[in-house]
């Protein structure tokens, strides 16, 4: 095998298929052979399935989460700033 991978670079595997005359040239090496007798496997192409497309929600469950905890800072801010102006009136 390695005198053979010396005389052809094909074998080599070093050597990959670069264009369609490359691959020409692979295919014409090997013949095809059909069975004369018994089962003849057929190998399936596998092609692609689409499936539904799934709809992605437009803000993250993060982000959601942050700013649920902005407006509940900002509700405690504005809570704390409204009984510190009623303690300011009780006083005065």
């Amino acid at each position: 095998m390695l005198k053979a991978a010396a005389k052809r670079p094909e074998l080599s595997g070093k050597n990959t298929v670069s264009n369609n005359s490359d691959m020409a040239e692979l295919k014409s090496m090997f013949r095809e052979v059909l069975p004369k007798q018994g089962p003849l496997f057929v190998e399936d192409i596998t092609t692609m399935v689409l499936c539904k497309p799934k709809l992605l929600p437009l803000k993250s469950l993060t982000l959601e989460k942050l700013e649920k905890m902005h407006q509940a800072a900002q509700n405690t801010i504005r809570q704390q700033e409204m009984a510190e102006k009623d303690q300011r009136q009780i006083t005065h």
